[in-house]
């Protein structure tokens, strides 16, 4: 069977969105499945800045006092639109993304948020249910974020979600909560992490990284030809 495609998202990532509503098909036409794997960029935003190079003869600067767990370092996630500079091209640049692959969007507010408990909710399902179900539900959890601006932080809104998509919410809400979930997530962080993840979306095929929804050409031609 040929090798899949890992592809690691958060569900906060709006270019992440896109990407997971074209991996599929993409891995289809050559023949290879998807692994989906749902991080938090909190995490690993945390890492890169922690283990930054000097610049200038400068130590880099270590994490914000406290971030030293997964819900500390999911706040430690600081949205491109935070930057002025930057904030109106990202902006339009996340719809115009969704537009080119014609994917609906609508940017949410509050963004970006806190996704553990989404994350959580998306390994139970892969490990007691199937990745199917995991990725029924990623596609579920972002489209909701990003079309509708459901807000997956609050435990209300997420619970109403759950259900909607059909799932025993009381049985995901214990999810979130339980020890066990909260490991599997830290450990799909850690993994993560020693593969060189550092963003989202980020595809690793046959070991060769891709990062970024923009790298879909680059994808297309390396599964065709081997290389590139």
């Amino acid at each position: 069977m040929p090798a899949a495609i890992d592809f690691f998202f958060d569900f906060s990532s709006p270019y992440a969105y896109i990407a997971n509503e074209w991996i599929d098909a993409l891995a289809a036409r050559h023949g290879r499945p998807v692994r989906r794997h749902a991080i938090l960029l909190g995490v690993a935003f945390q890492a890169a800045e922690s283990t930054s190079a000097p610049r200038a003869g400068l130590a880099p600067s270590p994490p914000p006092e406290g971030v030293r767990n997964l819900g500390a370092a999911q706040r430690f996630l600081v949205s491109p639109v935070s930057h002025p500079v930057k904030r109106e091209y990202t902006l339009l640049d996340f719809e115009r993304s969704a537009r080119f692959e014609r994917v609906p969007y609508r940017q949410p507010a509050p963004f970006p948020i806190a996704t553990q408990n989404a994350a959580r909710v998306f390994w139970w399902l892969h490990d007691t249910q199937g990745p199917d179900a995991a990725a029924a539900w990623s596609r579920a959890g972002m489209r909701a974020y990003f079309t509708r601006g459901v807000p997956l932080s609050e435990p209300a809104a997420l619970k109403a979600l759950v259900a909607e998509t059909g799932l025993d919410a009381e049985a995901a809400q214990d999810a979130w909560g339980d020890p066990v979930w909260k490991h599997r997530l830290k450990q799909a962080n850690d993994d993560a992490l020693a593969l060189g993840v550092f963003g989202a979306p980020f595809f690793i095929i046959d070991g060769e990284p891709f990062w970024g929804n923009d790298r879909k050409p680059q994808i297309e031609r390396r599964l065709a030809d081997g290389r590139i």
